[in-house]
């Protein structure tokens, strides 16, 4: 069971032990991280589940697929290069400890 951190709002971290093979989106929605919106539930068409992935786990992670980096395009916040959609990112063991920050909206 990974262990995630949320940086939520650059003030504050929540822990999160979320189940092994559900999205990065359903652990933050089941933990009610606020800045997770997940308007599409997890179908890749509304961006509102916007994070930033820390450094470290980037290549664990992976890199967003051409449909998930045509949506990363609608961000509300900037865009960066650790820029991912929560839906689509599956948590496995090898995530324990990832670190994720919740973007603020700056539109």
């Amino acid at each position: 069971m990974p262990k995630i951190f949320f940086n939520i709002a650059m003030s504050e971290v929540r822990s999160v032990d979320a189940a092994e093979g559900i999205s990065l989106m359903e652990a933050a929605i089941r933990s009610h991280i606020p800045g997770i919106i997940a308007e599409c539930g997890g179908a890749c068409s509304c961006a509102t589940c916007h994070v930033y992935i820390g450094e470290s786990f980037r290549a664990v992670v992976g890199e967003p697929d051409d449909f998930e980096a045509e949506m990363l395009e609608e961000v509300f916040a900037e865009r960066r290069p650790s820029s991912r959609l929560a839906c689509q990112i599956r948590l496995t063991t090898a995530m324990d400890g990832l670190e994720v920050t919740v973007p603020v909206a700056d539109r």
